[in-house]
């Protein structure tokens, strides 16, 4: 045994933590505010894959082999339009402003990670196996999607398909370690007799240091923290004024120009490699194949179709998002008309003049092609497309993912996919 002069080396010693303020009090109310955010997270997690339509076409599915984890996918709807534009909101705002929280559990029960023994029983075995699993999960999980919140895509494979299945493997242990815990958490913040002395053995110091702030005054700090995060980010979802606040979003600050072009986006047309000479009058052309054959269009041709008006938003998976905006061009059931479709229109496979990346290829499900709202957008705001933006022609679609209204269009196949 140590001398009581002398602190522990081990950290597998419960003398070596000696925060005065860890304890099942604090432990538990930061537990119950993350069931709580993390749940909701999830659910917007797998609200956010379903709107891509993932098991529309081979082109959409960024995580195959998912199997039945694919079992709730549905049919992404067209309404609300803004619909994508919240709950992709909620999801990025929600899982950075829950950092500070998480950090803050963490630190508070990294006792229980050195305890020893390593299992005093089976359901004890089953707590520290899946507190293993839900730490690693959750870094990972929040870790992974600060990285693409940021635009740095620093990942040995697609985001997709390591976020989908990172967040499956979270949550399993989430739920386990929620089952076996909950009861217990919830005795500790009614601070009732009941259920603290096993927690005490491994979360309360036995030598506490002297106290520098209370229990109640680090979760100030904490909920401070969360506050901060939440001021600095929650604009790139707002848009307009609101989108200078969010300073931690590489869609915050940066300003997009001004004008009726002037409004976010992720890819340049020069990122995208797209060349001039490829989008000029006499060059590019729509390309339509349907029931009937096919058809090329000059963008002389579809100024002269029915032009329509809508006001949409586009939706980022990053989070951002901006305010709506008047696009104006072809409806999309109007070109499937073309083709031999003049009722109930099908799904499209849309084709961009971008080469390279994984969305220069989106499929759109038969509901999306028919809402009068989606359009082959020729204008934006009174204005001719820039070519950021999509000129010549780009797809706009309520309440889809951005990557999923395509820019550069070049090619439109209606069928069955």
């Amino acid at each position: 045994m140590p001398r009581p002069d002398r602190a522990p080396r081990l950290p597998t010693s419960p003398g070596f933590w000696r925060s005065p303020l860890r304890g099942p009090w604090l432990t538990s109310v930061l537990g119950l505010v993350l069931l709580a955010g993390i749940t909701v997270l999830f659910v917007t997690g797998l609200v956010s894959y379903a709107a891509y339509n993932p098991d529309l076409s081979p082109v959409n599915d960024k995580t195959p082999g998912k199997g039945l984890l694919g079992f709730y996918l549905f049919a992404w709807p067209t309404g609300p339009h803004w619909l994508y534009r919240l709950t992709q909101g909620v999801h990025v705002t929600l899982g950075l402003t829950l950092i500070p929280v998480l950090l803050a559990k963490l630190w508070s029960v990294v006792p229980k990670l050195f305890a020893l023994p390593p299992a005093r029983s089976v359901s004890h075995a089953l707590e520290r196996i899946s507190l293993l699993l839900l730490v690693g999960g959750v870094l990972f999980e929040f870790t992974t999607g600060v990285l693409n919140i940021q635009l740095d895509y620093l990942f040995p494979g697609s985001f997709y398909a390591l976020h989908f299945y990172g967040a499956w493997v979270f949550f399993a242990a989430f739920a386990v370690h929620v089952a076996l815990r909950l009861p217990a958490a919830l005795r500790n913040v009614r601070q009732l007799r009941s259920g603290r002395e096993r927690e005490a053995a491994e979360l309360v110091s036995p030598r506490p240091a002297p106290p520098t702030v209370s229990r109640r005054g680090a979760l100030g700090l904490v909920g401070g923290a969360s506050l901060l995060l939440f001021a600095t980010s929650v604009g790139q979802s707002l848009g307009g004024v609101w989108r200078r606040t969010a300073l931690l979003a590489p869609h915050g600050g940066a300003d997009p120009g001004s004008g009726p072009n002037g409004f976010q986006i992720n890819k340049t047309a020069a990122y995208a490699g797209i060349r001039p000479a490829e989008t000029g009058e006499d060059a590019w052309r729509l390309v339509v194949t349907g029931r009937t054959g096919t058809v090329r269009l000059a963008r002389a041709d579809l100024l002269r179709l029915p032009q329509h008006s809508a006001a949409l938003p586009i939706a980022c998976v990053e989070g951002w998002s901006t305010p709506d905006q008047w696009w104006r061009g072809v409806r999309l059931r109007d070109l499937a008309a073309l083709v031999g479709y003049d009722t109930d229109p099908p799904d499209v496979l849309v084709e961009s003049l971008q080469r390279h990346g994984p969305f220069r290829r989106a499929a759109l499900r038969a509901n999306q092609v028919a809402d009068p709202r989606s359009l082959l957008a020729l204008s934006v705001n009174g204005e001719i497309l820039t070519a950021d933006h999509g000129h010549p022609a780009r797809i706009i679609v309520p309440a889809a993912p951005g990557v999923l209204n395509t820019k550069w269009v070049a090619r439109l196949t209606f069928g069955d996919l």
